[in-house]
């Protein structure tokens, strides 16, 4: 960074640390105890949508990677599309396999990245759920290399439990780095999971 970035007020990028998504099952035992949410099995990276012979290639190896997993119930990785033109590799564990879901989630991450596709790599997520049936997604953002919760309120209305946002933001403040600009705490509405 130069001299006139600094007088301009430009900042320098953060660098995406995949290495931040290992922190999930740790943030995880913190947020059961803080607020009651529990692991729903549910992972996915999401970007923007690509096609073409490289991604289809990339995809058959992000398949072939997690298919080694010999445990795992059918596909290992699902490729689906929001109704905001927002692709999504879904990856579905038993509740209780939290850390090998962030190792897929890590895996599909470094993949797309490895296969150029990183300038369109936007977030990455993992689905809570509590007793009452809430929804809360804890979302990484590739570009930031932060975290943020988003908890869509029941009914499908798109709006967000921005109370219960705030207080996982709280409650996981020293087992996260947590996004600090609110702004960028952007709904992933029709998110997988959610």
């Amino acid at each position: 960074m130069g001299l006139l970035d600094i007088l301009l007020g430009r900042t320098k990028p953060v660098a995406p640390d995949l290495d931040q998504l290992f922190a999930l099952p740790s943030a995880a035992i913190t947020l059961q105890a803080a607020a009651g949410f529990t692991p729903a099995g549910v992972g996915a990276v999401c970007f923007a949508t690509v096609e073409g012979p490289a991604f289809e290639q990339t995809y058959r190896e992000i398949q072939e990677l997690l298919d080694a997993d010999a445990d795992r119930a059918g596909s290992p990785v699902e490729l689906s599309r929001d109704d905001y033109g927002y692709s999504w590799l879904v990856s579905r564990r038993p509740p209780d396999e939290l850390i090998q879901l962030v190792n897929d989630l890590h895996a599909v991450n470094t993949s797309l990245e490895a296969n150029g596709f990183g300038p369109q790599l936007l977030c990455s997520l993992v689905a809570f759920t509590d007793p009452a049936g809430r929804r809360l997604a804890l979302v990484y953002l590739y570009k930031r290399g932060s975290f943020f919760p988003f908890a869509p309120l029941p009914g499908g209305s798109e709006r967000r439990d921005s109370a219960l946002e705030l207080q996982v933001k709280a409650a996981l403040a020293s087992d996260l780095r947590i996004e600090p600009d609110l702004g960028r705490w952007f709904p992933v509405w029709g998110a997988p999971g959610l």
